[in-house]
């Protein structure tokens, strides 16, 4: 962490001491911690031999520095008895706040021995002492020694709930009633329940990578129609960044961590019909077993329908059922399998962990090398969290979104995608309507989508992902049983908001009777166009390559009734600097030279001057393009670094092997220093084609005399 901005988004917690709310925002962090404990900074994972000393000799080293997790490094010294004096000397992180830090350590302390000479409970002052540092019921069962569940049961014989306090936007100065609560353990409870019938909306908790303000989109439409239709409309969400957590957006807002722990505790004194988990994205979805095991009513798609979306097995038995083909693909629990799967599958292969969003740990592999590295070092792969091997099929790639409730189903628009496979939806450049496939091809997608709905059993939102190959054979990727991050830009393309009529169906309402029954709306005569934003410059480290793994923190939209100007406005608002003139520095794979071709060919007619090195540069002279070859960074050289540096460069285009999985380092030097020095750069060869025909279209021809 330094003086350049990396965080994409923050989490706020509120409480009544600094300890409670510390806890409650590591809690809404979602990053699978529920203290302020990490395992790599236990002393069995610090040495071999179990040596507190040098345990603590390497976390004072690693505490010098600011990194997103030094916080769990200081809470691991001050446990193993560090003064903090000495961590405020290495940190200059103020005493105040070292000292609330040494408080919750302390506490710990007092239950882990707690623990070590009881049964497995406590008594009644020193849970809620617990409690009132903000501890959360799994981790005082950590340190005890039971379940989260034993925990729950034991508050709940000693009758120990939080209340909820109102956060008082008038600073006491006036009386007001704002419905803005969070949660604490104290005595007197300010949030009023009504006798009204309630809807809880979860949230999408912090903005991430993967998870952006797209899903509070979602969230804020359906609390309007919720609200709309004569229920009472409760947020629950952390994100203060948002327009759901402005206390004016819905009836009530409840400012607390989504965990089932403190989502319960709400449910428990509300009492609402039920609670939406799918418009919050993939936060809110993972919560609805749990929530659905304490007998709390999932309104909308239900659990038995995103396990049969989600999990492997049960969707290859649904779209075999449906006769829906799919790339031919394997979920496998331990490392042998994986490359036994792989090599019966063929390389290059597509392998992603299952219930994850935003593509994460999600990799193109071409040999077995490549796949074991991926299986020891991307992921935990157990019998829990198996991982997806599936074959990577080249083709165009189309998404929908879509409302089921059950019977029929409503599609307003099919999105094309200008990247191929192998770039994340999320990373790609979207285009409604579709430009390049087929009316066979769309009549097949309305069929597929109309049976994958009703098939899975959803009501509500779903997003689809399909492949297009050669041959305009559909193949399905996935389904998400969810609002999907395009809902936003298909509702504002098509004019119909997705998630009201989502929310209506959620509520009772079929599709018959809005008038949306088994319908495609027809495709307006007006291009629009999505293009991702990113912030590579900020951060650090990043390979700017496009892969499967999602790397774009926004997006930006541009309509027109010409495409290409729907593109250019749509590249423009993304902030590619759009540059008629100047050099082209290209560095090719080998598969992709023959592909690429033509393209050069277009830039150096526009008159760009074309750079190059030796390989892709050679090729180029072969087939007519003049070109200035530029010495590879591999053999010593720093001339095509020294290019991008000098400032002529306006764009990079910069290719990387997938059939053959030789990946370069120079490839990812010349990426880097392409971010450093603001240069435009290009990973895929299907957006240089669009931005080609824009440039083409804006750009003063040249002629020779």
């Amino acid at each position: 962490l330094s003086t350049q901005m990396k965080a994409t988004g923050e989490t706020m917690s509120v409480g009544r001491t600094m300890e409670e709310s510390l806890l409650k925002a590591i809690r809404s962090l979602e990053d699978g911690k529920n203290h302020i404990h990490l395992e790599k900074f236990d002393v069995a994972s610090l040495s071999d031999t179990g040596d507190k000393k040098e345990a603590i000799d390497k976390l004072l080293k690693y505490i010098e520095e600011g990194t997103d997790d030094r916080l769990y490094a200081i809470s691991e010294l001050l446990w193993l008895g560090v003064d903090p004096q000495v961590i405020y000397t290495r940190t200059k992180i103020d005493m105040f706040f070292l000292d609330k830090i040494k408080k919750i350590v302390d506490f710990e302390v007092l239950l882990e021995e707690e623990g070590k000479c009881g049964n497995g409970t406590l008594d009644k002052e020193l849970l809620m002492d617990a409690k009132r540092m903000g501890f959360s019921d799994s981790y005082i069962a950590e340190l005890i020694g039971c379940s989260e569940d034993d925990i729950y049961s034991l508050r709940k014989k000693y009758n120990i709930y939080p209340v909820y306090k109102m956060i008082d936007t008038c600073a006491s100065e006036f009386e007001s009633y704002v419905p803005y609560f969070y949660s604490t353990y104290e005595e007197e409870n300010e949030s009023i329940v009504s006798n009204n019938k309630k809807i809880i909306v979860l949230g999408s908790g912090p903005i991430r990578i993967g998870q952006g303000v797209e899903f509070d989109y979602s969230t804020v439409h359906a609390v309007k129609t919720i609200h709309e239709m004569g229920y009472e409309a409760i947020v629950i969400n952390n994100n203060p960044e948002t327009v759901s957590t402005d206390y004016t957006t819905a009836d009530k807002l409840y400012f607390e961590p989504l965990t089932i722990e403190d989502i319960m505790n709400i449910i428990d004194m509300e009492k609402p019909e039920g609670v939406i988990v799918s418009l919050g994205g993939q936060t809110a979805v993972n919560l609805a077993d749990a929530l659905e095991e304490k007998n709390v009513n999932i309104i909308g798609t239900d659990t038995k329908a995103i396990f049969t979306a989600e999990d492997r097995d049960a969707f290859e038995n649904i779209i075999k059922e449906l006769d829906i083909p799919q790339p031919q693909g394997v979920a496998v629990t331990n490392i042998p399998d994986g490359i036994k799967a792989a090599s019966e599958i063929g390389y290059p292969v597509l392998v992603r962990p299952s219930f994850v969003l935003g593509g994460r740990a999600m990799e193109i592999v071409a040999n077995e090398e490549m796949l074991s590295h991926y299986l020891k070092n991307a992921v935990e792969v157990d019998k829990d969290k198996p991982v997806l091997v599936d074959k990577y099929i080249v083709g165009r790639e189309v998404e929908v979104d879509a409302v089921c409730d059950g019977k029929d189903v409503f599609l307003p628009g099919i999105m094309e995608l200008v990247e191929r496979t192998g770039v994340h939806s999320g990373d790609s450049m979207s285009v409604y309507p579709p430009f390049s496939i087929s009316e066979s091809v769309k009549k097949t997608i309305w069929e597929y989508t109309k049976k994958l709905g009703v098939g899975i059993g959803i009501v509500g939102l779903f997003n689809i992902q399909f492949i297009v190959d050669k041959d305009d054979s559909v193949y399905i990727i996935e389904v998400n049983p969810r609002a999907s991050r395009s809902v936003p830009f298909l509702s504002k393309s098509t004019g119909v908001s997705l998630v009201d009529i989502a929310t209506k169906v959620m509520l009772g309402i079929s599709l018959n009777e809005q008038g949306y029954a088994d319908k495609i709306l027809p495709e307006k005569d007006f291009w629009y166009v999505k293009a991702p934003a990113f912030s590579f410059a900020k951060l650090n480290g990043m390979d700017a390559y496009l892969s499967p793994e999602m790397k774009s923190t926004g997006e930006a939209i541009g309509y027109d009734k010409s495409l290409k100007r729907a593109l250019y406005k749509a590249l423009q608002a993304s902030g590619i600097k759009m540059k008629e003139y100047g050099t082209v520095v290209v560095t090719l794979a080998d598969e992709d030279k023959e592909e690429a071709l033509p393209l050069i060919k277009r830039f150096f007619d526009l008159g760009f001057n074309v750079e190059a090195t030796i390989g892709t540069g050679t090729f180029l002279k072969e087939h007519g393009i003049k070109t200035r070859i530029r010495g590879k960074i591999s053999d010593g050289s720093n001339e095509i670094l020294d290019a991008i540096k000098a400032g002529y460069v306006s764009y990079i285009i910069n290719t990387r092997a997938i059939l053959s999985g030789i990946h370069y380092s120079d490839g990812v030097e010349i990426r880097r220093c392409a971010i450093m020095n603001g240069v435009t750069m290009f990973t895929s060869l299907d957006t240089v084609r669009i931005l080609l025909d824009v440039l083409e279209d804006i750009s003063p021809r040249i002629s020779v005399i």
